[in-house]
């Protein structure tokens, strides 16, 4: 449906995250990968999704010279727990202290949504709460050594073992989890149509 829908465009996933290009071809939605590297770097006053609003902006931003048929899409997810944000682990030990810092609570994961054309920029974002078990620590080594979730916001994949067996409760949007508020996209998609 969207692909004809959107057959004017050529659509352009700035992701390396392979959940979110799954998510894409599920929707039926054409589209090439592009990525630009960039220093994921932001001002310290930020909080929440202003955070993940203004990462996902940056990393649109490193696209210049958009074709009037071009609409780029970037993104950005983080864990924010404790009025602090969690991004992917550094190590081994980060990821441990992560998963460990969230037992037992309530997390929020927040993705942000940019579509860049060549006239405009517009974000969109997602907030979903996720609340883990209280996590024994023979649980968090057997996860980071059997999954090794470190390319991960928070240090963890809501699809994997530990969705199974930590979370006691999700409120929101599923798949904002895994990476990407597919029913937001989907609605925004359809906008340019």
């Amino acid at each position: 449906m969207l692909k004809e829908k959107l057959n004017k465009y050529t659509i352009i996933l700035a992701s390396g995250s392979p959940r979110r290009q799954q998510f894409f071809k599920e929707m039926d939605v054409d589209f090439t990968i592009q990525l630009k590297e960039i220093e994921e770097i932001y001002p310290k006053n930020l909080k929440s999704e202003e955070i993940t609003n203004y990462l996902s902006e940056l990393k649109a931003s490193a696209f210049e010279n958009l074709t009037k048929n071009d609409l780029l899409i970037t993104s950005d997810t983080i864990v924010w727990h404790e009025e602090k944000a969690l991004g992917k682990p550094k190590d081994y030990e980060d990821a441990f202290k992560m998963l460990s810092s969230m037992s037992g609570k309530t997390h929020q994961v927040i993705t942000s949504v940019s579509f860049k054309t060549s006239e405009k920029i517009e974000t969109i974002h997602e907030v979903t709460k996720v609340t883990f078990k209280e996590l024994a620590t023979s649980e968090i080594n057997y996860y980071l050594d059997n999954y090794k979730p470190f390319d991960k916001a928070g240090s963890y994949g809501i699809q994997e073992w530990i969705g199974l067996i930590a979370i006691t409760k999700i409120e929101g949007s599923y798949s904002n989890v895994v990476g990407l508020p597919v029913e937001k996209v989907y609605t925004k998609l359809l906008s340019y149509a």
